[in-house]
């Protein structure tokens, strides 16, 4: 059963980079992709009926972590509160501006919220990949699992750049969305920024991988994951580059669940790793809920899970037309 739930928190966590990935590109492009009022408009607007319903994923990944693994979450919200308080205050922000920037006819306050929505859209996937990394590459966690480190332990060097890595994603993600929903203007500004993007990203997410196996992960040879992530990413460069947007979608988000999914496989059995001692790692059996608890989870996940996939489908089948430059 541990095996098992951290399986789902890291579907889960998946899941919401993988949808919510998309919606911080937008956020981070509309006021380059939408040169005018018209515009900006358009490319929020592709973004709109989903992006509250993508957070949910946020929400129970967090619950589950909670429910299936109290001493990882204690041990996790404690040690990066700062940053947890940073990123709840971006999806605020983030959230009221998406639904805000339009309630006035003032060009003085779409901007202030414009920049909000850029801001915010930019701090959360760098926080995010921040502290996935820190999960598997290490803090000062003591025998009692408690962190003892200062803020400045949760930005070692690989976690920064997988923040980075994260960031960059979300971007090509997002220039690569918009090129499925909108058209005109917006769409040629959205081509000509994911042909920009692809390449960098291309580097940042072959460097992380990579990194994330040497400094997390064991043995030479890379995983079936890693391997999977570094050809998605590739063929998203390539896509991009013929301009296959609807395939070149399909590589970016699995190239986004790629890099999730080798954090937590190479994690795996840890939750959380101490950089003071190996003895006091948080793993599956140590940080659990009791078998009980787990057992009524299960049912729970069971029943309810399905629920939200087919409603989620349902909203995204319904939304599933572009963005028409008319409609903006």
């Amino acid at each position: 059963m541990t095996t098992f739930w951290f399986f789902v928190i890291a579907v889960l966590w998946t899941g919401f980079m993988v949808l919510e990935g998309f919606d911080f590109g937008v956020g981070a492009l509309h006021g380059v992709v939408g040169k005018d009022d018209t515009g900006r408009r358009q490319v929020l607007n592709t973004i709109g009926p989903v992006w509250d319903g993508n957070e949910v994923w946020l929400i129970v990944a967090g619950a589950s972590m909670f429910a299936a693994f109290p001493s990882w979450y204690a041990t996790a919200f404690s040690g990066l509160y700062l940053a947890l308080v940073l990123l709840l205050i971006a999806l605020i922000l983030r959230g009221v501006a998406i639904e805000y920037r339009q309630k006035r006819d003032s060009a003085r306050w779409r901007r202030l919220w414009s920049i909000t929505l850029i801001a915010s859209s930019l701090l959360l996937p760098f926080l995010i990949g921040v502290a996935l990394a820190d999960f598997g590459y290490g803090l000062p966690i003591d025998a009692n699992q408690e962190f003892v480190g200062n803020f400045w332990d949760l930005l070692p060097f690989y976690s920064v750049v997988t923040g980075i890595a994260f960031l960059a994603m979300t971007l090509l993600h997002g220039a690569v969305f918009l090129n499925t929903k909108t058209d005109g203007d917006p769409q040629i500004r959205a081509a000509r920024l994911a042909r920009v993007l692809a390449p960098v990203t291309a580097i940042l997410v072959v460097v992380m991988v990579v990194w994330t196996h040497a400094a997390v992960g064991s043995g030479f040879l890379l995983s079936i994951v890693e391997l999977a992530t570094l050809v998605a990413v590739l063929a998203a460069v390539w896509l991009v580059m013929v301009r296959s947007w609807g395939w070149a979608f399909v590589a970016t988000a699995t190239t986004v669940a790629g890099m999730v999914l080798s954090i937590f496989t190479n994690l795996y059995p840890n939750v959380m790793v101490s950089s003071l001692d190996t003895a006091n790692n948080l793993t599956i059996s140590n940080a659990s809920s009791a078998p009980y608890s787990l057992k009524i989870m299960t049912v729970v996940l069971v029943v309810i899970f399905p629920v939200v996939l087919i409603y989620q489908a349902w909203a995204y089948r319904v939304f599933r037309r572009p963005m028409s430059t008319s409609q903006g």
